[in-house]
This record gives C-alpha cells, structure tokens and sequence, in this order.
C-alpha cells in the first residue's frame, strides 16, 4: 500500500491518524509494545537528568505518558507537553492532574518557544512521522540551552538474523491486526510497520543529530534492537 507522494500528503495524513488515533492511542502503545512502553519512557525521563527546578519539552507528546514520566522523576521541575493533534492535547489534559506540567498544541517544525528555553528535550516515536527529520532536530536544538540535552526515542528495525524474520511477523501481522481491532483504523496499522522499516538505521539518525549541531552523541537499544534512545548535547 503507498501512503504518500509528497510532503503535503504525509503531514495532512499523520495529522488526521492522530486525531483518529487519540482516544485509544496510549491502549494500543501498551498492547503493541506487550508492556514495555512504560519501561522505556522511564528510562528516557531518568536519562533527562533534570536540575531542581529544570525545565523539559516533550514533542510530540501524544497522549502525555512522556511528560508524566519526567515530571514524576523530577519534582520540581517544569514540562511542557507540545503536539500538533488537538485531539491528543485535549487527551493529555484530560489524564493528568499534574501541576508541573503545562500543555500546548504546536508543530515540531515550529515550535512557539525562544531560543535556549529548555534544560532537556523529548521525543517519543515521532520522527519518523515527520517530513523533515532534520529541520525537526534542528529545532529542538535551538529550543535546547546550550548545555541542554536532547533526546530521541525510536523504534528501529531489528539486525538480529535470527529475531529480525519473527519481528517482521508479528509487526506486519499481529501488530496491524490488533490496532485495527483496538481502533478501528486498518490504514493507521498499516502504516506503522511501513514508517518502522523506512526509516533511518541507528547509525544514520546518530549522524543527522550530530549535523544540526549536537555534540556527543550516543545511542543504545532496547527490546532486541527495536527500540532506540539517542541523545546528544546541545555545543
């Protein structure tokens, strides 16, 4: 199935899934990821590292589990939850009653904050929905204070030789048939796997964080390589 023949067509149709996707999307996170989803977002708000009374972004923080891992790890601290589905806002506001946290609809290519405002910066499975991986680091950088870190969590296609042929089959059978049962949406469950085996290697995405500008640059992976946090330090 071909989803896209341009940029236009890929934004307009990721916007849509999300509003779509809102109401079941953290549900259908926990089931595809068997559980997990949890583990690997407190390793991301450990590896925040937050100073007492710090300040973190979430991009593209869908239904807010991000946010409110960081917040939880850091008291004291402000977060900002920012996606570009008002849907998932309203979502997000509706599951938390946390006060540290402040929500905010906005795009990822644009994001409405100075320069330098941010101690730390998240993303959670967002980079490969975007149009433009690098404009998208590019500005969590510059919202980044220099110093600051920026994090990226993804998931990535498995090298395994022996786990890759199984993972291929649970993500292009099981994990498609379960979200559209879950939501109703075939063409959103259809869609993931193809945006997963796309997008960039571990290595690359590394190598495009380091040209917009960061600095020590590593990565590590969960789950037999289909999950990768990168994070790097703002020059």
């Amino acid at each position: 199935m071909k989803f896209f023949t341009n940029a236009s067509e890929k934004r307009a149709f990721t916007q849509d899934l999300f509003r779509r996707l809102a109401p079941r999307y953290e549900l259908v996170n926990i089931v595809m990821s068997m559980g997990q989803v949890g583990l690997w977002r407190r390793i991301v708000a450990r590896q925040a590292q937050l100073p007492p009374g710090g300040r973190a972004l979430d991009v593209a923080t869908g239904a807010g589990a991000l946010a409110r891992a960081i917040a939880r790890r850091s008291p004291g601290a402000r977060v900002v939850g920012i996606d570009f589905a008002a849907a998932m806002v309203r979502v997000a506001q509706a599951s938390t009653d946390q006060p540290a946290i402040d929500w905010a609809e906005g795009d990822a290519l644009s994001l409405p904050f100075p320069d330098h405002t941010f101690d730390v910066v998240v993303n959670g499975f967002m980079l490969r929905n975007v149009v433009d991986v690098a404009a998208t680091l590019a500005e969590q950088t510059r919202v980044a204070r220099p110093g600051g870190r920026v994090l990226c969590l993804e998931m990535s296609w498995p090298t395994n030789p022996l786990f890759k042929p199984l993972f291929s089959l649970y993500f292009f059978g099981f994990a498609p048939l379960a979200g559209w049962l879950l939501t109703g949406h075939r063409d959103a469950y259809q869609y993931l796997p193809r945006s997963v085996k796309g997008f960039m290697s571990p290595e690359e995405l590394a190598e495009a964080m380091r040209r917009v500008g960061l600095r020590d640059v590593t990565y590590r992976t969960f789950s037999f390589g289909t999950v990768t946090l990168h994070q790097g330090v703002k020059a």
